[in-house]
């Protein structure tokens, strides 16, 4: 029995023993663990420091690759841009093809091929009509600006214009006419400026047109890119989607596809409906302008088109060269012309726009204006263009990551359970709001007081 009891005891030292150093070892695992992300830490610091300190030796490097990269990104793009298209033409030859046909993986291909061929003669067939018909158009229009305001024809009328208009107020006659003569005068100097000294600038120019010619190449490389792209987008989307779930546990995989998936629609959905949108406002434009016989109404109206893909800003920005292209020949006309400019704006922000874009962003004006000042800051044009659905995938982003941690804490998800909360119990985890009702019980007691409500009062007397 002794020895029996010996033998338990034993037994219970040795399991105290396995479990301390069971702990031990967790412990030790667990100051590992804490020491490696330390490290990776410090290491990131450094590398960020080392990033910012060799900041031009950096931006060097990330802009050659930039260069050396630029007919991927153009195909890149263009593929994404050509993809709604291309699936638009895909659908209904399958639905042609796919009944009459014997080998269907053959017909598929077939149907690819074609679409892709489609969209690209389409793209291709919008580029030859827009250097065909506008660029022409526009190059009369600047060269016949250019020329009047070197004579100063149409720097005279608006003068006299001016005079007229002002003729009871000579402060205000003298001042406008100061400012329009030193603003031609400038503009003169420039002219004569750029032809004394054209020679000295003759490197520059060889430059740009090599530079042209390169981008040229870059854009036929980009096209044939595109075709590749086009064509083998399935595979490519499976072979991103396997080495994310070969690297990651499914948790998180599955968050990366669902929010990658979210990006594109977002990006989709967005820029293909504001060239749309912006197609149908350059139409509209160019119509309304021919109807009101306004000067140079093809290149007023691909100003508008253009600059109407930026949100929010885009008209106003649009409107400026305009007025001045259109005032310096009619001053009258480029009142009309902001008058235009406002009721289409109007139209295109609450009829047009909303029914092309819908709600794609999830945004509100204060974020659309944050995006686009923030973005365009950054990136100039293409921030400005790109920064609202960027800010969309982020407010969308920080969305998922908030209704997350309230979900695991058993808070609401909906953002109006938040408008009149007070505090949250410590102990239960309630969440207690304002008691409204008596506020408004407080504010009608004081208003009684006050004497707003005497003729109750006085009906109470009475009784």
């Amino acid at each position: 029995m002794e020895r029996h009891g010996l033998d338990e005891n034993k037994t219970q030292e040795q399991t105290l023993q396995n479990i301390e150093n069971t702990a031990d070892r967790g412990k030790l695992k667990h100051y590992i663990q804490i020491a490696v992300i330390v490290f990776l830490t410090f290491c990131c610091c450094i590398l960020f420091f080392f990033m910012i300190y060799r900041y031009n030796g950096f931006a060097g490097y990330w802009k050659q690759l930039g260069k050396i990269l630029q007919p991927i990104t153009i195909g890149v793009v263009l593929a994404y841009l050509l993809n709604p298209i291309m699936k638009f033409q895909e659908r209904y030859l399958l639905k042609w093809l796919l009944p009459k046909a014997k080998n269907k993986k053959k017909t598929k291909a077939a149907a690819r091929a074609i679409a892709i061929t489609g969209s690209l003669v389409f793209f291709l067939g919008l580029c030859v009509l827009f250097v065909s018909i506008v660029v022409p158009s526009i190059m009369n229009s600047v060269q016949r600006t250019v020329t009047e305001l070197a004579t100063g024809d149409e720097v005279d009328k608006l003068l006299a214009w001016a005079d007229e208009f002002i003729q009871a107020d000579n402060q205000i006659a003298k001042l406008g006419r100061q400012v329009v003569e030193k603003t031609s005068d400038w503009l003169q100097n420039v002219l004569e400026d750029f032809l004394t000294y054209a020679q000295t600038y003759m490197a520059s120019i060889i430059s740009g047109v090599i530079y042209g010619v390169k981008l040229i190449l870059n854009i036929v490389v980009g096209i044939i890119v595109s075709v590749y792209v086009l064509a083998g987008k399935e595979k490519f989307a499976a072979q991103t989607k396997k080495i994310i779930y070969a690297v990651l546990k499914p948790a998180p995989a599955n968050v990366i596809v669902e929010t990658v998936r979210k990006s594109n629609e977002i990006f989709g959905g967005f820029i293909s409906g504001k060239i749309l949108d912006s197609a149908i406002i350059g139409v509209l434009a160019y119509i309304v302008l021919l109807i009101m016989r306004m000067p140079d109404p093809l290149l007023l109206a691909v100003i508008i088109g253009v600059t109407n893909v930026i949100p929010f800003f885009g008209p106003f920005i649009g409107a400026v060269p305009c007025f001045i292209l259109v005032v310096l020949q009619n001053p009258w006309q480029g009142l009309y012309f902001l008058i235009f400019i406002l009721i289409l704006q109007q139209i295109d922000g609450n009829i047009i726009g909303p029914k092309i874009l819908g709600d794609s962003t999830g945004l509100s004006s204060f974020w659309v204006v944050f995006a686009i000042l923030v973005f365009g800051g950054l990136w100039g044009f293409a921030g400005m263009l790109l920064g609202v659905p960027i800010m969309a995938v982020i407010y969308y982003l920080v969305n998922r990551i908030v209704s997350y941690f309230l979900k695991k804490r058993g808070f609401s998800k909906e953002t109006d359970a938040y408008t009149y909360l007070e505090k949250v119990d410590k102990h239960t985890n309630r969440m207690v709001y304002e008691d409204t009702e008596k506020e408004d019980e407080k504010k009608s007691g004081a208003e009684d007081m006050c004497g707003f409500n005497k003729d109750t009062n006085s009906k109470e007397r009475e009784k």
